[in-house]
This record gives C-alpha cells, sequence and structure tokens, in this order.
C-alpha cells in the first residue's frame, strides 16, 4: 500500500520494511487472573509435549492443528504485475515478501507453521485500484476473485476467500456480489477502510451495505494510509500511525452514519485489534454523550456498538495491544489473524506465550473464526 504522497508504506499494511519478530512483555486483563493456575498446568503439558512424554494426539491437540488465519494476503500474477509497475513508474522500491509470493510459498508456510486454513484477501491497493477507472478497476476485482476461488478449489480445506470489490460504482459493486456468493462461493467480502478518502460509511455506500446486510455476510476491513494523511509524517513510514489510525476512522465513520445499528446482519471483522479503537472507544462515547445525540446512531450506546464487532490479532500480538483489545471486548470477537506475507505466520506462538486460557486459546486460534464462517469448522 501506498500513501497519498506516493511513498512506499511497506505494502498491505503498511508497516517497516523488514518484519520483526514481536516480543511480550508481562501483563494480563483482569479477566485472565482466574486462569493463572491453569496457565502454569499447560505451560508444563508444553513441555512434556516438547519432549516426547505425551502422545502426539495431546500434543496436537493443544493448539497446532486447527488454526485458521482470518487475515491472509494473496496476489494473482496479473494484480501483482500492475502493483509493481504502479511502483516503478513512482520509483517506489518493492516489498520482497511480497513479490516472492507463491501460493506453492504460502501452503508451504501455511505447513511449516501449523496453521490449518488462511482466508485469502487481497491488501488495501495504491492509487485506488492503480488509478484505474471504475470499468478497469472491476475488471481487475474480478481477475482477482477468480483467482481466489481457484487457490480454494485447488487446496480444499487450505483457503476460504474473502472476495474483494471495487466499490467505485454502486451497480457494478452489487453485480460482483452477487458473482462472488452465487458463483464463487465466497465466505465474505474484504474491502479497504476508504476509497479516494471516501470512507465506508459514505453514502454511496449504503446500497452495498444493504445488499450484504440482506445476505448476512461477513465484511473483512484492511486499512491503508488514506491520501489526506500520508504527509502527516513525524520521521516514520506513513503508515506506522496512519495505518491503525484508518481503521479508526472507517468504524467511526460507519458508527457516526448509524450503519452499524442499521444493519445487524453483516459480521464485521476489522484488522490489527481495530486500530486504535480500544483506546479511543470511551473517548467517542464521552464526547457524543455529552452532547446527547448518540441516540440517533447508536441506541444501545456507542461501546456497545463497537463490542459487537470483530478484530483480529495481525501485528497487534504484543502483551499492551492484546490486554487493551481483551478488556474492550469478549474473547468470542477476537480471530488470529496474521498479515502475511508481510509479517509471519509464527505470531500464533507469541500469543501462546501469553496469559491466555486454553479455552480463550482455542476460540482465537480458530473457535471464533469457524463461527463466523461455519464451512471453516475444523
Amino acid at each position: 500500500m501506498v500513501g497519498g504522497n506516493g511513498t512506499r508504506a511497506a505494502a498491505a499494511s503498511n508497516h517497516t520494511w523488514t518484519p520483526v519478530k514481536m516480543t511480550t512483555v508481562t501483563g494480563k486483563p483482569r479477566a485472565a487472573a482466574d486462569s493463572l493456575s491453569r496457565r502454569h498446568v499447560l505451560a508444563g503439558a508444553a513441555a512434556l509435549a516438547a519432549t516426547g512424554l505425551l502422545p502426539c494426539c495431546e500434543a496436537r491437540a493443544q493448539g497446532r492443528a486447527g488454526v485458521i488465519d482470518t487475515h491472509h494476503h494473496f496476489y494473482p500474477p496479473d494484480y501483482q504485475k500492475a502493483w509493481l509497475d504502479w511502483e516503478d513508474v513512482r520509483k517506489i522500491p518493492h516489498f520482497a515478501n511480497q513479490v516472492g509470493w507463491t501460493r506453492e510459498k504460502a501452503l508451504e508456510d501455511l505447513d511449516k507453521n501449523g496453521v490449518a486454513t488462511a482466508v485469502l484477501s487481497i491488501a488495501s491497493t495504491p492509487g485506488t485500484w492503480f488509478g484505474l477507472d471504475a470499468a478497469g478497476a472491476e475488471k481487475m476485482v474480478r481477475i482477482c476473485n477468480d483467482y481466489g476461488a481457484e487457490m480454494t478449489r485447488d487446496h480444499k480445506g487450505r483457503f476460504g476467500l474473502f472476495a474483494t470489490l471495487s466499490m467505485l460504482d454502486a451497480d457494478a459493486t452489487l453485480k460482483e456480489i452477487e458473482y462472488a456468493f452465487d458463483t464463487l462461493h465466497a465466505d465474505g467480502v474484504g474491502l479497504q477502510t476508504n476509497y479516494g478518502d471516501k470512507w465506508l460509511g459514505n453514502e454511496f455506500y449504503a446500497p452495498v451495505f444493504e445488499e450484504l446486510n440482506r445476505r448476512k455476510a461477513v465484511v473483512y476491513v484492511h486499512p491503508l494510509v488514506a491520501n489526506c494523511c500520508g504527509q502527516l509524517g513525524v520521521g516514520a513510514f506513513p503508515a506506522v500511525i496512519e495505518v491503525p489510525h484508518d481503521t479508526t476512522r472507517a468504524v467511526t465513520s460507519l458508527l457516526l452514519s448509524g450503519t452499524l445499528a442499521r444493519l445487524r446482519d453483516i459480521k464485521w471483522l476489522f484488522s490489527h485489534a481495530g486500530g486504535t479503537i480500544p483506546m479511543l472507544a470511551g473517548r467517542i462515547a464521552a464526547f457524543y454523550d455529552r452532547a446527547r445525540t448518540a441516540g440517533s446512531f447508536a441506541p444501545d450506546g456507542i461501546e456497545a456498538e463497537l463490542r459487537r464487532l470483530h478484530y483480529d490479532t495481525a501485528n497487534a500480538t504484543g502483551a499492551p495491544a492484546i490486554t487493551a483489545l481483551m478488556e474492550f471486548v469478549p474473547t468470542t470477537q477476537i480471530t488470529f489473524g496474521s498479515d502475511y506475507s508481510y509479517f509471519p505466520l509464527d505470531q500464533i506462538e507469541t500469543l501462546r506465550k501469553m496469559w491466555l486460557s486454553s479455552e480463550d486459546q482455542r476460540a482465537i486460534e480458530s473457535g471464533n473464526a469457524a463461527r463466523l464462517i461455519p464451512r471453516l469448522s475444523l
């Protein structure tokens, strides 16, 4: 992904150039206090499994066989070429892990990290579909969706698909929704937080979300550096700060427009632990509660609206981020996400070293994703 100033934002999630293995610091939410004794038991069991003293089936039951990654990018050849050409014209260096992506390597990395299934999604596309017009964007969308569906057919059980949508023309987007669900049997749709600085709560998108609500669809949302904000730098890549904040902008846009309250059958899934939503939800509520206007768009309360959304853990497996998320939403609303191939799949191991109970760990690793997408039940 690229910011509005044309600066390479380290691809889909606009991270730093070299993926760095995240470390865990001490910390636990209050709700986890009662699970400490269980954690010690599990730690001992894990040690026994590592030495081979537990049967192999019991060792597998502690996690590896059932992980579902709900934040996993893929690059059809035509899409990849368009992306790299777009960067070449602007003299933006390529991200090596993206250039080296193949479906074979994706499978190899799933196996290496014990991930059973990955739900494919297109990364947020630079230049609002590389600067293509609506017809060109629709053609690219169809190429991507057909390629993703082919991967799910060729490797049954290993991949799901969040079909992408152009969102540039409402009628064309509605036709693609019909194709994605009725022909390709997609598991949901994957959207960007904004398209040309038009966030998802904009009334232009209302017909699209009404149809997705009718279908009770899973809507996965991935952020990008907005055109408006790519030059608000403080010495960091634009994405380091701007990407999580754009998730917050999108969620707030959907909240204030009344989309969240009005369209109750959409199952929303947001990236990177919700960006800054866990930290800012109380602030948002305080401002609108003081003005006594929240009832018009959040009749059950602002925080209640935000707590019923789903959030993944991609690039947010540090203890402070996970603690904030788990203090804000029930564990049932959290899925494992990696942001592959920009960040490694072994983030699951970071989560396993935390204070999570075995029940919460299983829910985040696969149970919650399987509830969202029953076809993926393991």
